[in-house]
């Protein structure tokens, strides 16, 4: 978890903290707070949350304020709460409902977006996907997360934005690492089909495909995947969440490493040959 992230929980925890000092009734101890919240509420949860340790939900602050008598409060909570989670966007709050609303909430970035500019070391970028290599992937992750199954609808969404790729006036410029494409996240035969896709789209005047072979000498090591949008947002993807950056100088620094990666990267037919090479050595079963 990130230092400005903990220290923004910490911030929060504080105002809950005075919230609770302050109640117009007289100062309540975490067991009272506890036990006006009702169910669910624990001395334990109030310390957690007080402390950093944990991250409020909506529907917390708002009972948190309301029980402490500081129902003017919430509007003022609940704007620290989206200030760093608009940051720190985590897979179990995403996918609550399911991979549909993760898969809408990037098609709106996608939408307002000219250029996006993609490193991804570990898969077939979204916008490459096949439905089928797509479908693999969202059930994948899917099963890790424990999240709501709504596979189909994610799949749909993901491909629909694809469209993209036949607008005049966009530019996808794309890196892919030579180990995405051999990783079978998804049978060989969606695998080979996955390559074949690749290979037909490379030519494409909205597209701009280099693929990283192995056999280059790299600059930096790969790292994480992340896409640009427009240079005025990056998003990088871990384990427990994504994280969405703004400022000036984490963009900076991203379109650095995406540049230095490059630099490794092959294009055209080069690219092609290296994607037709990885395909031969698939065996369909």
């Amino acid at each position: 978890m990130s230092t400005d992230y903990q220290q923004a929980r910490e911030a929060l925890g504080l105002q809950l903290r005075e919230l609770r000092f302050t109640c117009p009734d007289g100062r309540l101890t975490g067991a009272q707070l506890a036990e006006r919240l009702g169910e669910g509420w624990t001395k334990s949860k109030v310390s957690k949350l007080e402390n950093g340790r944990q991250t409020a939900t909506v529907e917390e602050l708002r009972a948190w304020a309301d029980a402490t008598g500081h129902p003017g409060a919430y509007d003022g909570l609940l704007a620290q709460l989206r200030g760093f989670e608009s940051h720190i966007r985590s897979w179990r709050r995403q996918l609550a409902s399911g991979h549909r609303p993760v898969q809408d909430a990037i098609t709106a970035e996608h939408s307002r977006t000219r250029v996006l500019t993609i490193w991804e070391n570990n898969l077939i970028p979204g916008m490459l996907q096949t439905a089928d290599y797509a479908r693999h992937v969202i059930t994948r992750h899917a099963n890790l997360m424990q999240s709501p199954r709504d596979t189909e609808e994610a799949v749909r969404a993901r491909v629909l934005r694809q469209q993209g790729l036949s607008e005049p006036g966009r530019k996808y410029r794309i890196l892919i690492w030579e180990g995405a494409l051999h990783a079978l996240v998804c049978p060989p035969t969606v695998l080979a089909a996955q390559l074949d896709r690749l290979v037909g789209l490379i030519g494409l005047d909205t597209l701009e495909l280099g693929v990283v072979p192995f056999s280059a000498s790299l600059k930096i090591y790969a790292g994480n995947g992340f896409w640009i949008y427009d240079e005025r947002r990056v998003v990088v993807e871990d384990w427990h969440a994504e994280l969405w950056l703004d400022d000036a100088d984490s963009i900076a620094t991203y379109l650095r490493v995406w540049r230095t990666l490059e630099e490794s990267a092959v294009y055209g037919v080069d690219a092609q040959n290296v994607i037709s090479q990885v395909r031969r050595t698939i065996n369909p079963r």
